[in-house]
Protein backbone atom coordinates (compact mmCIF):
# COMPACT_ATOMS: atom_id res chain seq x y z
CA UNK A 1 0.00 0.00 0.00
CA UNK A 2 1.39 3.17 -0.82
CA UNK A 3 0.51 6.03 1.26
CA UNK A 4 0.13 9.57 -0.02
CA UNK A 5 2.43 12.43 -0.45
CA UNK A 6 2.53 15.69 1.26
CA UNK A 7 1.46 18.45 -0.87
CA UNK A 8 4.40 20.74 -2.10
CA UNK A 9 6.77 17.82 -2.42
CA UNK A 10 7.54 16.14 -5.78
CA UNK A 11 6.78 12.37 -5.89
CA UNK A 12 8.75 9.56 -7.17
CA UNK A 13 8.57 11.38 -10.37
CA UNK A 14 11.92 13.28 -11.69
CA UNK A 15 11.67 16.94 -12.72
CA UNK A 16 11.27 17.28 -16.34
CA UNK A 17 13.24 20.75 -16.07
CA UNK A 18 16.15 19.03 -14.31
CA UNK A 19 15.99 16.50 -17.41
CA UNK A 20 16.66 19.16 -20.24
CA UNK A 21 19.08 21.23 -18.63
CA UNK A 22 21.92 20.59 -21.50
CA UNK A 23 25.10 19.51 -20.94
CA UNK A 24 28.26 20.80 -22.78
CA UNK A 25 27.83 21.13 -26.61
CA UNK A 26 29.64 18.70 -28.43
CA UNK A 27 32.37 20.08 -30.88
CA UNK A 28 30.74 20.89 -33.84
CA UNK A 29 33.90 21.97 -36.06
CA UNK A 30 35.58 19.10 -37.33
CA UNK A 31 39.53 18.39 -37.33
CA UNK A 32 40.52 19.16 -40.81
CA UNK A 33 42.27 15.81 -42.67
CA UNK A 34 45.50 15.29 -42.37
CA UNK A 35 45.96 17.78 -39.53
CA UNK A 36 47.83 14.94 -37.31
CA UNK A 37 50.28 13.77 -40.31
CA UNK A 38 53.97 14.48 -40.70
CA UNK A 39 54.84 17.31 -41.60
CA UNK A 40 58.55 19.34 -42.38
CA UNK A 41 58.97 22.28 -40.16
CA UNK A 42 60.65 24.01 -43.09
CA UNK A 43 63.34 24.86 -40.54
CA UNK A 44 66.64 26.60 -42.33
CA UNK A 45 70.10 25.30 -41.29
CA UNK A 46 73.27 26.98 -41.61
CA UNK A 47 75.98 24.42 -42.02
CA UNK A 48 78.34 24.80 -39.56
CA UNK A 49 81.82 23.42 -41.60
CA UNK A 50 82.12 20.70 -39.73
CA UNK A 51 81.57 17.24 -42.26
CA UNK A 52 80.46 15.22 -38.76
CA UNK A 53 78.61 17.86 -37.13
CA UNK A 54 76.22 18.85 -40.40
CA UNK A 55 75.46 15.34 -41.07
CA UNK A 56 74.46 14.29 -37.64
CA UNK A 57 72.30 17.69 -37.98
CA UNK A 58 71.03 16.33 -41.61
CA UNK A 59 69.77 13.70 -39.48
CA UNK A 60 67.28 15.66 -37.75
CA UNK A 61 64.87 16.26 -41.33
CA UNK A 62 64.60 12.17 -40.41
CA UNK A 63 62.11 13.19 -38.14
CA UNK A 64 59.42 15.41 -40.59
CA UNK A 65 58.35 11.97 -41.71
CA UNK A 66 57.92 10.40 -38.79
CA UNK A 67 55.09 10.03 -35.84
CA UNK A 68 55.61 12.00 -33.06
CA UNK A 69 55.84 8.50 -31.55
CA UNK A 70 59.68 8.17 -33.72
CA UNK A 71 61.16 11.43 -33.31
CA UNK A 72 62.39 11.01 -29.88
CA UNK A 73 64.54 7.79 -31.58
CA UNK A 74 65.83 10.85 -34.25
CA UNK A 75 66.99 12.76 -31.45
CA UNK A 76 68.87 10.40 -29.60
CA UNK A 77 70.55 9.08 -32.41
CA UNK A 78 71.70 12.85 -32.98
CA UNK A 79 72.08 13.64 -29.60
CA UNK A 80 74.77 10.65 -29.14
CA UNK A 81 76.40 11.08 -32.73
CA UNK A 82 77.02 15.27 -31.50
CA UNK A 83 78.15 13.88 -28.07
CA UNK A 84 80.87 11.81 -29.50
CA UNK A 85 82.08 14.23 -32.36
CA UNK A 86 82.60 16.60 -29.57
CA UNK A 87 84.05 13.67 -27.55
CA UNK A 88 86.54 12.81 -30.04
CA UNK A 89 87.66 16.21 -30.06
CA UNK A 90 89.55 15.65 -26.72
CA UNK A 91 91.01 12.65 -28.62
CA UNK A 92 92.94 13.98 -31.68
CA UNK A 93 96.56 14.24 -31.49
CA UNK A 94 98.38 16.88 -30.95
CA UNK A 95 101.41 17.96 -29.37
CA UNK A 96 101.95 16.11 -26.06
CA UNK A 97 101.23 17.71 -22.93
CA UNK A 98 104.22 18.67 -20.69
CA UNK A 99 105.06 16.16 -17.59
CA UNK A 100 105.41 17.44 -14.55
CA UNK A 101 108.66 19.00 -14.15
CA UNK A 102 111.71 18.42 -11.75
CA UNK A 103 111.70 20.69 -8.71
CA UNK A 104 114.48 23.47 -8.94
CA UNK A 105 117.72 23.06 -7.87
CA UNK A 106 118.89 25.63 -4.63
Amino acid sequence: MSEPMPAGRPGPQSDPAAESVPGPAPDLVPEPLGAADPAPLGVDRTPTGVPEVDARLDRLADADHLATSGHLEVYEDVHRGLRDTLTALDRRPGPAAPGPQPPAAM
